[in-house]
């Protein structure tokens, strides 16, 4: 069943949280080298394999004893907040592994080249992992996956269309924290939930 609040919780969660990744850094590049159109093709189908991933390790996760899950939910959300604070403004070396010649490029080698950026850098990334862990929280995974792809889409398209303009308006630094600290209150949340039932 779908549950638009779940789905838009999850859309504010993993839009923070991914904003100041390196795959937005490396859809920024793409974006910036070839068409936007064709760069966000492989990138979208890129994200959204990884969400059905993550959404059914989470739902086979919440087939466990709650209390458990509760307390690791709340252990992993801690660990990601941890690694977000300690993460610092992204990978700025992507650039220089996407050196092809954009005059060369075609509509299926620049989607399957940002399909393959982006799958293998996000492969077991945080989002990922938060992704599942929300999939294993709200057991509504089509609510969950829907809010995930959105957000990891819609920050696809803010990297790609205007990245630039918004590290200005907005440091990096403070995007990093403010996700980070709402995943201290989400690891607060679920260690609460564990103790309490």
């Amino acid at each position: 069943m779908f549950n638009l609040a779940i789905a838009g919780a999850v859309f504010g969660l993993i839009f923070v949280a991914e904003l100041p990744d390196k795959t937005a850094i490396a859809s920024l590049v793409l974006g910036a080298k070839y068409r936007p159109s064709w760069v966000f093709t492989g990138v979208a189908a890129a994200f959204a394999v990884h969400v059905v991933i993550a959404v059914l390790a989470g739902s086979l996760i919440a087939l466990l004893p709650r209390r458990p899950v509760e307390g690791a939910v709340g252990a992993l959300f801690l660990v990601g907040a941890i690694l977000l604070w300690r993460r610092g403004a992204g990978d700025e070396q992507e650039e220089a592994r996407l050196s092809e010649s954009a005059a060369e490029a075609g509509l299926g080698r620049v989607a399957a080249m940002s399909f393959g950026v982006i799958f293998l850098a996000e492969f077991g990334d945080l989002t990922q992992i938060l992704c599942a862990n929300l999939a294993a929280r709200y057991h509504s995974p089509l609510s969950v996956g829907v809010g995930a792809v959105l957000a990891l889409w819609a920050v696809a398209l803010v990297a790609m269309l205007g990245g630039k303009t918004l590290m200005r308006v907005i440091p990096i630094a403070m995007i990093v924290r403010i996700a980070a600290v709402v995943m201290v209150i989400l690891a607060g949340y679920s260690v609460y939930q564990a103790a309490h039932g």
